[in-house]
């Protein structure tokens, strides 16, 4: 297929907190890009994966799920979110199978209904989790009129149902034109950062639910060579009896951290690797703008 017969664009994934947003673009691409965990709030930054097939290219874009911002990091992420909206082509709008339509969702209807120009499909997900099948219909029912919707699609992130479908009818809506990136690039996010989110979503599996909000993950050194790559990151926290946590008696809970990270990057790189964690306290960085653009929520990324 020549060029001028494959279509690009680009994708916005939107949705509250835990819908599943980044386990379906994980599944879409074939690759874990971006972290996943039973928490709310686990994407912070706008991630960039890049879809090619013969059809052509789609360029999604994940999102922190929009929520009720509690400190200055929150309200980076619901901009992230909410800017992620214009200047695409379309934009899935993620829910779980539910009937009940809380005040989250109008509010995101209402986002949603205010952009111009796009295309709007609402993707039902989580399919798996119903015992009976013609549940979907009741949701469609439910938020067919919430929003002006050019598609409404179920599909399971976690087994691929419906997700072939989804893809279709993406590319039907998709401006003809040439790729935006090589057909290799499945994403625009440097190395390290990748790299400091695998850590981070371990540490969201491992610690305790008032935690890990408070955790961000600095890439100190990152040393390549043909047979081993050795990597050294520091979890940063608010407080000295979270670094106590983190940390473990006898440094248990960071080698365990450490140790399920370690596979992830080395799949990723497909080199060995040597990993050492360390562990700060940063007082409220979360309410510095200062060390907010350090650790890589940089205000300016979103204007």
């Amino acid at each position: 297929m020549q060029d001028s017969d494959r279509k690009a664009g680009f994708v916005s994934i939107i949705g509250r907190p835990n819908v599943g947003k980044s386990t379906l673009m994980n599944y879409i691409i074939g690759q874990k890009i971006a972290i996943t965990s039973n928490k709310p709030q686990t994407t912070r930054n706008r991630i960039r994966t890049v879809y090619t097939e013969d059809r052509g290219q789609i360029v999604f874009t994940d999102t922190p799920g929009i929520h009720k911002a509690k400190n200055k990091l929150g309200d980076y992420m619901v901009s992230v979110a909410r800017k992620s909206i214009v200047d695409v082509d379309a934009c899935m709008w993620i829910v779980e199978p539910t009937t009940y339509i809380g005040s989250g969702e109008q509010a995101i209807a209402e986002e949603l209904s205010k952009a111009d120009g796009i295309v709007r499909i609402l993707v039902i997900n989580k399919t798996d989790t119903l015992k009976n099948k013609a549940q979907i219909l009741e949701v469609i029912e439910a938020y067919k009129n919430v929003c002006k919707f050019d598609e409404i699609i179920p599909v399971s992130a976690k087994t691929g149902e419906g997700v072939p479908e989804l893809i279709d009818n993406l590319f039907n809506y998709m401006p003809e034109g040439a790729p935006y990136f090589e057909e290799d690039v499945i994403t625009d996010q440097p190395l390290r950062q990748i790299v400091a989110e695998l850590i981070r979503e371990k540490a969201l599996w491992c610690l305790k639910d008032e935690i890990p909000h408070g955790v961000a993950v600095v890439i100190d050194t990152f040393e390549e060579d043909e047979k081993l790559t050795r990597i050294t990151a520091t979890i940063v926290c608010e407080k000295n009896s979270h670094k106590a946590i983190i940390i473990g008696k006898n440094g248990t809970m960071l080698k365990k951290i450490g140790s399920l990270a370690r596979p992830d990057i080395e799949d990723m790189l497909e080199c060995k690797v040597y990993l050492e964690l360390w562990v700060k306290v940063r007082k409220d960085w979360r309410e510095s703008d200062l060390l907010m653009k350090n650790y890589g929520y940089d205000k300016r990324d979103i204007d």
